[in-house]
């Protein structure tokens, strides 16, 4: 697949820094909830035009995962996942990672479950909200 250049790609309405907000806002949510979304899903959700819907979202993604690793944050893009990889990120994370030297394995290795699981975790703790506790009298 030839990589489409950013230029070539179309948001209606929505500049590049307004759909990394909204991702943003969005993934925060999910990691609140503990749950993940499919890319697919995931461009459903924010409302894109095609074409590159898909290319849209990792673009996204990639630009919250630097912003992430600049703040020594965990990766809240471990919310998005793909269908067709056993509920992993695509490779495009663990490429993006490793760009990041937060990932130095190989993306389709038993490191790969482990760091994902991890990042999963981090941003779960970090965003969730403490389950209520029922006071007893």
């Amino acid at each position: 697949m030839t990589p489409v250049p950013s230029s070539a790609i179309t948001i209606d309405d929505d500049p590049p820094q307004a759909l990394v907000g909204r991702l943003r806002a969005q993934l925060e949510t999910l990691a609140a909830l503990r749950l993940t979304i499919t890319y697919r899903d995931l461009a459903k959700a924010m409302l894109l035009s095609p074409p590159h819907t898909i290319h849209q979202v990792t673009e996204a993604l990639e630009q919250l995962m630097a912003e992430y690793a600049a703040a020594e944050r965990p990766f809240i893009a471990a919310m998005v996942v793909s269908k067709w990889r056993t509920r992993l990120p695509g490779p495009g994370y663990f490429d993006c990672a490793a760009r990041l030297a937060r990932f130095a394995d190989d993306a389709s290795g038993p490191e790969a479950n482990a760091f994902h699981a991890g990042e999963f975790s981090a941003s779960v703790a970090l965003w969730a909200h403490p389950c209520p506790t029922m006071a007893t009298t």
